[in-house]
């Protein structure tokens, strides 16, 4: 696997690939979130995207990812009511066959608008929502298909399985899974279906320990969204950073810890001092040190780091050159989160 170096060159990477659970697909030791590069659009009312982007842009940097040995991506029909998928497929014509592709699904939306207008897990709803998500990304299947919604009654999680069961003997997706933290919803989910995958938060300041245990138990893999704790772990931000009205991060949603008032949240911000020069040992940079922490802590995670630059999938890509901390790295930066 090729990575990129500051001259330019390629280097064979440390890592391997993971596994994608018990499907047996394979792919590089990280992934990237599509999220950002979808652009604008609403949640409930609250900009829910990463700001502007440019397309042109987006396609140049997933094109360099896959150059750089990046074989996964993970995108939504959510993510800017459908644009995300759709230059994620137009950035994969003609390499499709090279790279696994996960999207998700849960959201009803407006796609002219850009907003989202309800949350639906019904089959016929599953069924349609997965034709419209290969018509954007210009394929024939799905490799991975995720529920996206944190929760759903538990009497929906048997229809919700007999709809994706289908659309795997269908050969539409070759696999599913669910986007969520709630542990005691999950374990029924993998107690009674044949998922591969959960994709769950996780970073040096978080995650759940029952998902990531769950992953174990049932041979699953384990996705790990907001691994840079949307962008905090960059270091870019100070206490005087603001973020625009159009971020995600501008708004006052609930779940979203690591940025308050439209600005980076103090708290983090001192757990990230503590721990930085561990995320730059070895010439890593704090991005990469974070991605390195993860793969640490199992072998089960996939890190998903988002972008919206070629510079940003370089900086993501080189952090397979470096491979994981030490497990004695891993305790110290534990320790120091606890305390600080």
């Amino acid at each position: 696997m090729g990575l990129f170096h500051g001259n330019g060159g390629f280097n064979m990477s440390v890592m391997e690939n993971r596994t994608l659970g018990r499907s047996g697909i394979r792919v590089s030791p990280m992934g990237l979130g599509c999220w950002a590069i979808g652009g604008p659009f609403k949640l409930f009312g609250l900009n829910d995207g990463y700001g502007q982007v440019d397309d042109a842009e987006s396609v140049r940097a997933i094109r360099r990812a896959v150059g750089l040995g990046v074989t996964f991506f993970d995108t939504a029909d959510a993510y800017g009511t459908g644009h995300s998928e759709r230059i994620l497929g137009k950035a994969l014509d003609g390499i499709r066959h090279k790279v696994v592709i996960a999207t998700k699904f849960g959201y009803t939306f407006n796609e002219n608008a850009r907003e989202i207008t309800g949350e639906l897990c019904s089959a016929a709803y599953i069924m349609k929502a997965c034709r419209a998500s290969l018509r954007r990304l210009q394929t024939d299947y799905i490799d991975l298909y995720q529920l996206h919604r944190w929760s759903i009654p538990t009497e929906e999680i048997d229809t919700m399985i007999e709809a994706l069961d289908k659309l795997v003997e269908e050969g539409l997706i070759r696999a599913y899974g669910w986007s969520t933290d709630w542990v005691e919803g999950a374990a029924v989910f993998a107690e009674k279906s044949n998922c591969t995958a959960f994709q769950q938060s996780f970073n040096v300041f978080w995650h759940e320990k029952g998902i990531l245990d769950l992953c174990e138990k049932h041979d699953l893999a384990s996705i790990n969204r907001s691994p840079l704790a949307m962008g905090l772990l960059s270091g870019k931000f100070t206490p005087g950073s603001r973020l625009p009205a159009d971020d995600v991060r501008g708004n006052p949603h609930s779940w979203n810890p690591f940025f308050k008032d439209a600005r980076p949240n103090q708290e983090y911000l001192d757990k990230l001092e503590a721990i930085k020069e561990i995320l730059r040992s070895g010439g890593r940079t704090p991005v990469q040190g974070a991605l390195a922490y993860i793969w640490g802590k199992s072998g089960r995670t996939i890190p998903i780091p988002g972008f919206k630059t070629v510079q940003q999938v370089e900086e993501n890509a080189g952090a397979m050159e470096f491979g994981p901390l030490t497990p004695g790295q891993i305790e110290e930066i534990d320790e120091l989160i606890r305390r600080s």
